[in-house]
């Protein structure tokens, strides 16, 4: 007759598959984080001003760049330029559902001062009741 040999109860916590889960963590964040940052290339007017008090609602951002082209960062295709038919739908359609959601205008430095109005007049049209303005402060 045989005797049966038990074996000792490993008491080692086996992490292989943990490092394996990890490192495609790793990876998925390293190819998604380049993504996260998207955004129109514009050079704010550079002056000294108050910041906004804190809101809980994210604003509303409608960019200018220096050819004309108006941005917002609602809806899809946020890095794409809209006309301004398209800006009036989805800001007008968003204060249908947020009326008091915070609008600011971000135009660039070099863009013809009356795209920014128009940005602000079209913003008007679609029932914004306050409009603000985007600055950096200024460099030393």
């Amino acid at each position: 007759m045989r005797q049966r040999i038990r074996k000792k109860p490993m008491s080692e916590i086996n992490v292989v598959p943990y490092i394996d889960v990890m490192l495609v963590l790793l990876i998925i964040f390293m190819m998604t984080a380049p993504l996260l940052n998207q955004g129109i290339e514009i050079d704010l007017p550079q002056t000294s001003s108050e910041p906004l008090p804190p809101n809980e609602k994210e604003p509303v951002i409608v960019s200018v760049d220096k050819d004309g082209n108006y941005f917002i960062n609602y809806g899809d295709n946020q890095d794409k330029p809209v006309s301004t038919e398209e800006l009036l739908k989805r800001v007008n359609g968003l204060l249908k559902y947020q009326p008091n959601i915070p609008i600011l205008i971000g135009g660039d430095a070099n863009v013809a001062y009356g795209k920014v109005i128009e940005a602000m007049s079209l913003l008007q049209q679609a029932g914004a009741p306050s409009i603000g303005m985007m600055t950096e402060p200024p460099t030393k």
